[in-house]
């Protein structure tokens, strides 16, 4: 741990009252706090419209952490010490006048930063108002949550508002997957090992899947989802940035701008699809009625808040994606994700090539499949997949496919894996980008995607229906399978 991490902060968290606050963020600032990694002089103040006092915030807080810690995560110590902190600010995010009651609770000992947990409709509010009560100096910084638009040009507005009062190395646009602790060891897997290393490239690798796939329906959202689907909301971000992850070459060094730097080539060298392959290289989905988990769900038309009229929003997408560069020429990359699937899962299948010259018996050619998963959730770990003989003198030479597991659950069963919100706030407050999105990919990554989205449009492509409890539609099979690979399940 470095010296700045014990950097005194007024962590202002706008939108306190709202969902994400108080199922993410108020529980990753407490496991912060209580692992010691926050500044003793640390303050977490919470703005919002309610009209609470500060008695009815500090018990709404503790109320949260009740509910979404684990049953003897929190004890009356370690509440007393993180409560001690919390202090609350009733703002309305239009009123110029509310914003100096923020500034009385501020120390200028302490760097100031500001998580706009808000709709980004209110963001250029919110910087116009910090900005006119004299609350931003060299030192502030703003975190930003998706989604930073809807399309290309929108988060241009956006990007373009925020940044009249915030110059760039000061912004802190979250992607939470690039706060999780396998994306994390992803780079320790292939710039700290050799092994993996000098094999991460067309001559080795056959192709890679990334999977995200959700059970979850739409919770209430169908007003909000409804015009943006699966695309904007999974692929133009969390998608992306896990392909970049995989793709990217080496930095020159490990720091924020040389990371980016890559990730960004990445996304600049993704080959377009458009209305010229769209039909080819796409599949969009939307559940209908089935099942999970045993239990009977409705289809997306019918589900709380839809419209009468039938939709075309997609809420399933599987896409065959190839980078233009030297290293991946000729490597598919497969994405999917959806809504109402089997299971909540998130993982990176690498797939390698088979040896030219086949010596064992012809019939078990198939077991040979050398595979590098890479699961993010729910169970964080990394497991290869090797090929062996199968032990016993009347087996013969009888091979066997056996995983080499890595489950970062079990390696240490006292230590708990950290919320990829706890990784992404304290590294806001170190001031440390490393995790966090630049402008120039937010806007490369919606390049892309917009032309994607427009190829729809052109050739009038439908959503195909799923059932809720499948892996998509049937089209998501036919995209992989006419290449002569299969979706690792």
């Amino acid at each position: 741990m470095n010296d700045a991490m014990h950097q005194a902060c007024d962590f202002v968290l706008f939108g306190a009252k709202g969902d994400l606050a108080m199922r993410k963020l108020f529980p990753a600032l407490f496991q912060l706090d209580k692992a010691k990694l926050l500044n003793p002089e640390s303050k977490i103040i919470g703005v919002a419209r309610a009209d609470w006092d500060q008695a009815a915030f500090v018990e709404a807080v503790e109320a949260t952490l009740v509910r979404f810690l684990e049953p003897g995560e929190m004890s009356s110590e370690d509440w007393q010490r993180f409560s001690a902190r919390l202090d609350y600010v009733q703002v309305d995010m239009t009123s110029a006048d509310d914003f100096k009651k923020i500034k009385a609770k501020l120390d200028d000992s302490r760097i100031m930063v500001n998580y706009l947990a808000t709709p980004p409709a209110v963001f250029g509010d919110i910087c116009k108002n910090l900005s006119s009560a004299e609350l931003i100096n060299e030192t502030t910084r703003i975190v930003l949550e998706k989604p930073i638009g809807h399309d290309l040009a929108s988060s241009k507005v956006i990007n373009d508002t925020v940044a009249q009062y915030f110059n760039e190395n000061r912004i802190y646009r979250i992607d939470h997957y690039l706060g999780k602790d396998t994306v994390q060891n992803l780079i320790a897997l292939r710039f700290a090992n050799n092994l993996f290393g000098s094999q991460w490239n067309n001559s080795a690798i056959d192709h890679v899947q990334i999977t995200v796939s959700e059970t979850v329906g739409l919770e209430g959202r169908w007003s909000y989802y409804d015009k943006v689907g699966q695309m904007r909301d999974m692929v133009q971000n969390h998608l992306l940035q896990l392909l970049c992850m995989v793709a990217m070459n080496p930095p020159s060094k490990l720091d924020a701008d040389s990371i980016r730097d890559e990730k960004v080539r990445i996304l600049k060298a993704l080959h377009p699809i458009n209305s010229s392959n769209v039909t080819k290289r796409a599949v969009r989905g939307q559940y209908t009625a089935g099942s999970i988990g045993g239990q009977a769900v409705v289809g997306y038309g019918e589900e709380e808040g839809s419209a009468a009229t039938k939709s075309n929003t997609e809420t399933f997408v599987s896409l065959r994606v190839n980078v233009d560069n030297w290293r991946w020429a000729g490597v598919p990359f497969y994405l999917r994700t959806g809504k109402r699937m089997p299971q909540k899962m998130t993982e990176i299948v690498v797939v390698y090539k088979n040896n030219p010259h086949f010596i064992f018996d012809p019939k078990q050619r198939d077991i040979v499949n050398n595979r590098l998963v890479i699961r993010l959730q729910p169970d964080e770990g990394i497991r290869l997949h090797v090929v062996t003989k199968q032990l016993g003198m009347h087996q013969g030479m009888d091979l066997q496919n056996r995983a080499l597991n890595l489950d970062f659950s079990e390696s240490d069963p006292n230590q708990r894996t950290p919320d990829a919100y706890e990784r992404l706030l304290l590294e806001s407050m170190v001031g440390d980008q490393s995790l966090f999105v630049r402008r120039d990919e937010i806007e490369a990554s919606w390049a892309w995607c917009d032309e994607l989205i427009q190829a729809w449009k052109d050739v009038g492509d439908e959503v195909k229906p799923y059932n809720a409890g499948t892996w998509g539609p049937i089209g998501s099979i036919a995209l992989i399978e006419r290449d002569g690979r299969s979706w690792h399940e």
